[in-house]
């Protein structure tokens, strides 16, 4: 998985208005959670501010990345773990990230990429991918930047569901039966196939 730079500023104040506020200045309101948890037993989040310039490598591609986050200097790492957009304007209004070590487990959702010339696709089908990406928990440093999955057997009207496959290292956390790929029938393999009768 590759890493991404990004420095932040701790905030100290909090809330709506104190959000509203960030946003106008062009930056992003930010948590972070991690170790830390308060006397209730719940994780404590860290609050820091990041100008949109800054997030705009980490959340507008369709990469994945562990992230190098500086916050006033204090140094750790992190992954991107939830975003909240403007529902009419797209404008991005919050991240939350979550930090990580090498020893402990996480889940991530990780693109998919399909390789190769499926069987089905020869025979006039057409390839359709059922999702774009998986969720895996492993330690991050196993996460890869997507996950292959070779197509080339997969014939007409066959799908490849989540139970078939398995990386090493990782555990698929997506439900089992979900399809990822199918060759779905065209009106050409059908008569194709019509004809062969």
């Amino acid at each position: 998985m590759k890493s991404i730079d990004i420095k932040g500023t701790a905030r100290t104040e909090t809330g709506k208005k104190a959000a509203r506020n960030i946003r106008k200045t062009g930056a992003v309101p930010c948590n972070l959670y991690g170790e830390a948890k308060g006397e209730n037993g719940l994780p404590v989040a860290k609050s820091f501010t990041v100008t949109q310039d800054e997030l705009r490598k980490l959340v507008y591609t369709p990469d994945i990345y562990s992230v190098n986050l500086t916050i006033d200097g204090q140094e750790c790492k992190a992954i991107m773990k939830e975003l909240q957009f403007h529902p009419v304007t797209d404008q991005l209004l919050h991240v939350d990230f979550y930090e990580i070590t090498e020893t402990k487990p996480i889940i991530m959702e990780v693109p998919i990429k399909l390789n190769g010339l499926a069987e089905g696709v020869k025979a006039g089908g057409k390839l359709a991918a059922g999702v774009r990406k998986l969720k895996v928990r492993a330690v991050y440093t196993a996460i890869p930047e997507k996950l292959d999955i070779d197509v080339t057997h997969l014939g007409l009207g066959k799908t490849i569901k989540v139970s078939e496959l398995s990386y090493e290292g990782l555990e698929l956390v997506t439900s089992p039966s979900v399809v990822v790929c199918q060759v779905k029938m065209t009106r050409s393999a059908m008569s194709a196939a019509a004809k062969a009768k």
